[in-house]
């Protein structure tokens, strides 16, 4: 059995609040394998927010995974960020993947921050202005590359993590409006056409945390608002995922 614990949208902010989170996260490598970071670190995407981020996820004990979030983009600081979580033995992921030993099971997780779009039926299309093109096209090559990176991963089970929603079950309670800025369904295609187990993300802040991609994929919203603890706690084997929950502090 494999424990995956995740948490999104941290968005550490000031020095004065540095170390808050990190308190915590005591236990945590008692209790998963790994740790999933589902983007939105920072508040405003700048260095020394980044710099905090870092220290809050430094040493844990386990694997820290991240991917980055838009507001972590806000600054234009994301290689700045990537390089100190880097530095604080932080995997980023965009639009590739890890495989790690778990217990004797290969863990293969591959990610990217992602982009919106919208959902079948309500989603954008790659006609028109340049503008509205480029929009589509992004989210188009993210997904492109995303499932090309868990098709390569050599693992007994594939967890995919990103920022922006795979499904619209885990976006109930924002308003549809915004679905189109939330996350993209070509995501979640990339996931079905992977086989894989579960699929993290958050940015949904007012969203709920279990769903499903439309080939029956488990998602799940861990965006701290969402999941109100540190961390949500999923367990996994070759065969099921992310059945229940549970939470610490």
């Amino acid at each position: 059995m494999i424990h995956v614990a995740a948490a999104g949208d941290l968005h550490v902010g000031p020095e004065e609040a540095a170390g808050a989170y990190r308190e915590r996260l005591a236990g945590l490598a008692d209790q998963a394998d790994v740790f999933l970071v589902a983007g939105d670190l920072t508040r405003h995407g700048t260095v020394e927010e980044g710099r905090v981020a870092a220290a809050e996820l430094r040493d844990l004990g386990l694997p820290v995974i991240a991917v980055l979030g838009n507001h972590d983009y806000h600054s234009d600081a994301q290689e700045e960020i990537t390089g100190l979580l880097r530095d604080a033995g932080v995997t980023v992921l965009e639009g590739d993947g890890i495989v790690l030993e778990c217990g004797g099971k290969r863990l293969g997780i591959a990610g990217g921050k992602g982009f919106g779009g919208g959902f079948q039926g309500r989603s954008a299309s790659d006609f028109g202005e340049p503008e509205m093109k480029a929009f589509a096209e992004h989210t188009r090559d993210f997904a492109g590359r995303l499932g090309a990176a868990l098709l390569r991963l050599d693992a007994d089970v594939r967890v995919c993590l990103t920022h922006y929603a795979p499904a619209e079950d885990t976006l109930e309670g924002e308003s549809p409006e915004i679905y189109p800025f939330l996350g993209s369904y070509l995501i979640g295609e990339a996931i079905d056409a992977a086989d894989a187990s579960l699929a993290i993300h958050g940015h949904a802040h007012k969203g709920t945390e279990k769903g499903l991609t439309q080939g029956g994929v488990h998602v799940r919203n861990v965006a701290l608002p969402v999941i109100q603890h540190a961390y949500a706690l999923y367990c996994l084997d070759t065969v099921l995922a992310a059945i229940p929950a549970h939470f610490a502090r």
